[in-house]
C-alpha cells in the first residue's frame, strides 16, 4: 500500500499531438509551409464563394485543390513524405501547383467576366490571388528541382561520347 506508482498522464492522443506539433510548428514557419497554408486557405475561401454564387459549376476545382493542398501540407508537416522513397514529392507538388494555377486562372477569368453576382466576383478575385500564390509556389519548386538536377552525378566523370565514336559505317 505504500508504493503506488502515479498513473501515466500521457494519453495516446496527447503523445501523438506532442509528437506532431513541434514538426508542424517548425514547418508552418518555413516558406514552403506558409505557401501551403495560404494555398489551403485561398482554395477554401474560393470554394465557399463559388458555393454561394451562381457559378456553381466551378465548385469542383477549388475543392479538389483544397484537398490536394491539405494532403501535401499534412504530408510535409508530419514528415510523411520521407517514408515513401518511390514518390518524388516535390515533383508531385510541382505538377499540382502548375495545374492549380492554370485552373484557377481560367475559372477566375470566366467567373469575373461572365457572372454578375457578388459571390462570383469575390470567387474570381480570390481565384486570382490563389493563382499568384500557386504560381509563386511552382516557381520556387521549379528552381529547387532545377538545382537538384544540375547536381553532378557519380557517372559525370566519363567524357561524353559523340556519334562518330561508335559509328558502324564502312567509310573508313
Amino acid at each position: 500500500m505504500g508504493d503506488i506508482e502515479a498513473p501515466d498522464t500521457n494519453e495516446p492522443g496527447q503523445s501523438f499531438l506532442q509528437a506532431i506539433l513541434p514538426r508542424a510548428k517548425e514547418f508552418a514557419s518555413s516558406r514552403k509551409g506558409q505557401l501551403l497554408i495560404a494555398e489551403v486557405a485561398l482554395s477554401l475561401i474560393t470554394f465557399i464563394c463559388f458555393v454561394a454564387s451562381t457559378a456553381a459549376a466551378f465548385v469542383t476545382a477549388p475543392l479538389i485543390e483544397f484537398l490536394a493542398a491539405l494532403f501535401i501540407l499534412s504530408a510535409y508537416s508530419t514528415k510523411f513524405n520521407e517514408r515513401f522513397k518511390g514518390f518524388y514529392f516535390p515533383l508531385m507538388d510541382f505538377l499540382r501547383c502548375v495545374s492549380a494555377s492554370i485552373i484557377f486562372f481560367i475559372i477566375s477569368i470566366i467567373s469575373v467576366s461572365k457572372y454578375t453576382d457578388g459571390a462570383s466576383k469575390a470567387a474570381g478575385v480570390f481565384g486570382f490571388i490563389a493563382t499568384i500564390v500557386f504560381a509563386l509556389d511552382f516557381y520556387i519548386i521549379f528552381n529547387d528541382l532545377a538545382n537538384f538536377l544540375k547536381q553532378p552525378g557519380e557517372s559525370s566523370d566519363d567524357p561524353p561520347r559523340t556519334s562518330d565514336y561508335n559509328s558502324d559505317s564502312d567509310s573508313d
